[in-house]
């Protein structure tokens, strides 16, 4: 793991696994948190997965997605319960062995043994310390237990501020680019209809922006107002300010006023 910067995005996918994320039992919340913190190092983060706890599924999703993109992240499945299968299932994909890894399950052992976690260090959670054979463990503030790094795979935990620590100490060691921008102009008593047609024709002259049409309602604005904020997002600073000013212009026809940002920000 180490930094180093790109001319171009590199291509990210999110893996987040658990069957309380499918059945609705949990939200997920570590979406958001892994693409705006991508966004602001350059990384586009194009697909994310909710995949159940199998065994299956997972080993395919990993083989898949390390293939397709650039970095792949996943959260959820590294614990000590029986379906914490996370570690099996990317050391399968992979065609490598768990192996114990010491440095990691001495710090466990040294925190269950001063007293600093309760209970005993049992075989559940020791198992919290076999990784892929070569993987490198990313760190755990919170927690101490590890996620791991192998190949372009980066495991982290589920629980959100386990994930965010683990984020946090991994960021500085990833491949870097240009950082994602935008620019955003919202009005209030606009519909989306009002510019399907000119925002289509806009977008034909960035094809290498992202232009977005974005309403919003009542409860969401301190006016107690619905809108529409128009969005241009890309990695050319110049082409966003350019299509910034063209979508201030067109909320601007409509004779409403238009404020810089989005509503209630």
């Amino acid at each position: 793991m180490t930094s180093a910067s790109s001319p171009t995005p590199p291509r990210a996918c999110f893996l987040a696994i658990g069957n309380e994320l499918l059945s609705g039992r949990t939200e997920d919340a570590n979406t958001p948190v892994l693409a705006r913190a991508l966004n602001a190092r350059g990384l586009r983060l194009e697909e994310v997965r909710i995949l159940p706890d199998i065994r299956a599924r997972l080993v395919e999703s990993i083989v898949t997605c390390r293939a397709a993109y650039d970095l792949v992240f996943t959260s959820g499945g590294i614990g000590p319960t029986h379906d914490d299968i996370t570690a099996a299932c990317v050391a399968e994909a992979f065609g490598v062995p768990l192996v114990r890894h010491e440095d990691s399950f001495r710090k466990l052992e040294k925190l269950f043994a001063d007293g600093t976690f309760h209970g005993d260090f049992n075989a559940a959670r020791q198992r919290m310390a076999w990784l892929p054979e070569g993987a490198t463990p990313i760190e755990n503030s919170v927690s101490t237990a590890p996620g791991f790094a192998l190949g372009n795979v980066y495991v982290m935990a589920g629980v959100p501020r386990i994930f965010r620590a683990m984020l946090d100490w991994l960021l500085p060691r990833l491949p870097s680019a240009t950082p994602l921008c935008s620019q955003a102009w919202h009005a209030f008593d606009v519909y989306e209809g009002d510019f399907a047609a000119p925002l289509t024709r806009l977008q034909q002259d960035f094809p290498t922006l992202d232009l977005g049409s974005y309403p919003f309602e009542p409860d969401a604005t301190p006016r107690n107002e619905r809108g529409v904020t128009l969005v241009a997002k890309g990695y050319d600073a110049g082409a966003v300010r350019k299509a910034g000013a063209a979508l201030r212009d067109l909320l601007g026809r409509t004779g409403r006023q238009v404020t810089k940002g989005e509503p209630g920000a």
